[in-house]
This record gives C-alpha cells, structure tokens and sequence, in this order.
C-alpha cells in the first residue's frame, strides 16, 4: 500500500500568514524594546482612576457584543429611555492612549502596522496582545477607560444631539452575536448571562431598539445593504484548515453596525466642530451612470440624471 502525504498535510497557513505580512512591510513580531515596555504596563495597576476630565459611568449597565472567541472587546454599549420615546445611547470604544504614550516603542510598534491584519488563519494586532486583548480590552467585569460617544436618537431614528468625552466604564455583561441574535429573533434560548438579570434584558431590548431606529432611518436616506457570506478557516494546532466557518447576519450584528454607524457620524461632526484634520472615505459618483439609468429603465426602474445616495442604493 502506497503512503501519501498531500501537500495540505503539512501546509502551515500561520508561517504563510506570517511571512506574508513581512512581505508586506508589517512588523508582525515584538521587539525586545516593546517588550520592556509591556512589562512596565503590567507590573503597573491595572485600576484606572477618573481625573477632572473623565466621567465615572462605571454605574450604568454596560455590556458588549461580539464573536464568542473575541478577547480584543473594543467597544460596549448602554441604552437609556428619555422623556419624549428618545433613547440616550452610549457607545465606549477602548482608550488606548490611556496605556500607551506618544514617541513609546509600542506606539512606534502601532504606527508602523497602522491596523490590525486579519488573514482569516491569524490576526496580527496592530497593538502587542497584552494590550489589545487585556490592559485596553474591555473585558467583562472590569474598569477600563474608554472614549464615550453619547447620542439622543429619536423616535423616527434621529439623532438629536450627540457628545464625546473620556470615560470609565465596566463591562457587565460579554455577550456574543450569535447568542443575542438567536434570542432577539425567537430563534434560541435567553443567552446564559441574561438569565438571571432582567434589567440587562431590559437594556439589550431597548439598545435593539434604538438600533432599529437608526437603521430605517439609514433605509430612507439610500444606505446601501450588502448581503455578503463570509467564511473564515478553522485551523488546528498545526495551522491546517479543518473546516470553514460560516458568518451569518442576524439581529445582534446589525444592532452592533447601526451604533457603529452612528457613532462614526458623531464622531466625525465632532472633529470637524474642533476643526481637527482627519480622513474620510469619498464615494464616488459612477463614471458610467448614464448607461445604469438605462438599464435601470429597461427593469421598469426610474433613476434621476445625476446620483443620490438612493439612486446610488
């Protein structure tokens, strides 16, 4: 009997990732510099003390929602009713710059990638793991800083007034897609970490809720609505792909998109209220827009000469 080892056998899709990324021009490995500095961090408290400027909001009811293996949790969320069926909205993304200085090794580390890389098999984080996924993480049952992003959305989806400031928060409750999905859509079981707490029931409705706002909203001014199928390798200790994992939207992930959505916009009017410099992505009109209104014509479908954001939709 013949023996074959197929090439698939041996393939190791990490060191391909890895090499990959050196190819690119990446840093994927840590220096002995940034290691030094990693060390000072976590000899360091890990508590993290309001001053004059940031608000203690560690009281509200914080929860994130992400992939089930996720340990770099950037971002959490609070939702509160407000006189008038407006919801105060409060989305924390992880602040950084609480751990990491200006001119330090790690930020040297950070600029050179510039973004953290996701090869499907590996993800190389643009910050050394220990801060990613601990020291700035917002990892349940801790006090983390954060940049709060606070918004009044209305009733018809609104967003009536918004703010950014620092913050302390804690996250209550790591709650994942797929288990928040399945029970807003009556499709799985209450999610193990919401079964004995009501009021963070309460509050994932209400975030839903408000999240539903935002998104019809976004659906009458031509938000483009993609459906995609993302597959992702499962890979074992010796970097093989044993099998292919399928993403699928569901509830959970378009409440976490609409907030990112909304967050970014607020953000964004922000900086330029503070007239800070800062990069945006343009789209831009089709260069063949006169032949897409003819096609469209022929599918009994009306565009107007010149593209708005619900002709481009």
């Amino acid at each position: 009997m013949t023996n074959h080892n197929s090439a698939s056998d041996s393939l190791d899709l990490n060191a391909i990732a890895h090499q990959a990324m050196l190819d690119a021009g990446f840093e994927p490995d840590i220096t002995p510099e940034v290691s030094e500095e990693l060390s000072s961090l976590q000899l360091a408290s890990k508590s993290v003390v309001p001053d004059s400027s940031t608000r203690d909001l560690r009281s509200l009811l914080w929860s994130s929602i992400d992939d089930r293996k996720s340990r770099d949790l950037d971002q959490v969320e609070f939702a509160e009713s407000l006189p008038g069926d407006d919801i105060r909205v409060l989305v924390g993304i992880a602040d950084v710059d609480a751990y990491v200085r200006k001119g330090s090794a790690i930020d040297g580390h950070a600029h050179a990638n510039s973004t953290s890389v996701y090869t499907g098999v590996k993800t190389f984080h643009m910050l050394p793991e220990q801060l990613s996924t601990d020291l700035t993480s917002l990892v349940g049952g801790a006090d983390r800083a954060a940049i709060v992003t606070e918004m009044i959305v209305g009733p018809n989806g609104a967003v009536k007034a918004s703010d950014v400031y620092p913050a302390l928060v804690h996250n209550y409750a790591k709650l994942s897609y797929e288990a928040v999905g399945g029970w807003l859509e009556d499709k799985g079981p209450l999610p193990d970490k919401l079964v004995s707490n009501p009021k963070m029931q309460a509050q994932i409705r209400l975030q839903f809720e408000a999240a539903r706002r935002l998104r019809e909203l976004r659906r009458e001014h031509g938000a483009l609505e993609l459906e995609t199928i993302q597959a992702s390798p499962v890979i074992d200790k010796n970097g093989r792909v044993v099998d292919l994992s399928v993403t699928e939207r569901n509830s959970a992930r378009d409440l976490i998109e609409n907030f990112m959505i909304a967050a970014n916009v607020a953000m964004a009017e922000f900086l330029e209220a503070k007239d800070v410099p800062m990069v945006r992505r343009v789209v831009r009109t089709p260069a063949h827009w006169p032949r897409i209104v003819e096609l469209a014509q022929e599918l009994g479908e009306t565009l107007p000469p010149q593209p708005d954001s619900r002709a481009l939709a």
